[in-house]
């Protein structure tokens, strides 16, 4: 059965991105870029694949899941981000001309979309983001590689938006790099 693994960068308070979607406060230089570039190329965008010199394989995510607001933080940049794997976005609100061309608008119970993915044939499924959608996809969720940035927002959207509900997960690995940067790689319990 496929794996879904939130692969996210976090800050120190539990924030994946600052107000309005800034992302400005996570390093995108250091020694941590290399190992995304090595080890998580599939989470490149195509704008950046294409920046780098870099293509993905899908050897490490095929499927990508995406709440409508981290969708929508690209859009000065592209309305396709991951063309190379299955986009899925969630939203209640948005209709099909809200996204591009091939990727899935749904306004599904998230739970029920990712079961039926992960009975599917493939590579992993990557959640992407937000922190409503993984609240709403916890008890899903195989994996958790956080990339635990050397910063405090204080403000933003936090790694997991839900009510009070303890899930215990186990670090099988942690890399420091000397950007600050550390990751920490969770399996669920």
């Amino acid at each position: 059965m496929r794996e879904l693994t939130y692969y996210v960068a976090v800050s120190l308070d539990g924030r994946i991105s600052g107000p309005a979607d800034d992302f400005s406060a996570f390093p995108v230089e250091g020694d941590h870029i290399e190992m995304i570039k090595r080890d998580y190329r599939d989470t490149l965008s195509d704008v950046g694949l294409r920046m780098l010199g870099l293509t993905a394989d899908g050897s490490r995510f095929d499927t990508t899941l995406m709440g409508w607001n981290t969708y929508a933080a690209g859009f000065a940049h592209t309305r396709d981000p991951y063309p190379h794997t299955r986009q899925y976005v969630f939203s209640r609100t948005r209709g099909p001309a809200d996204v591009a061309d091939g990727i899935a608008l749904t306004g599904e119970d998230p739970v029920e979309v990712v079961r039926r993915l992960k009975k599917e044939e493939g590579t992993g499924i990557w959640l992407c983001g937000g922190g409503l959608l993984a609240g709403a996809l916890a008890d899903e969720i195989d994996r958790m590689v956080l990339k635990v940035n050397p910063v405090v927002l204080q403000d933003g959207p936090p790694l997991f938006a839900a009510p009070y509900a303890p899930r215990a997960f186990r670090l099988e690995r942690s890399t420091p790099y000397a950007s600050g940067v550390v990751v920490n790689e969770y399996v669920h319990a």
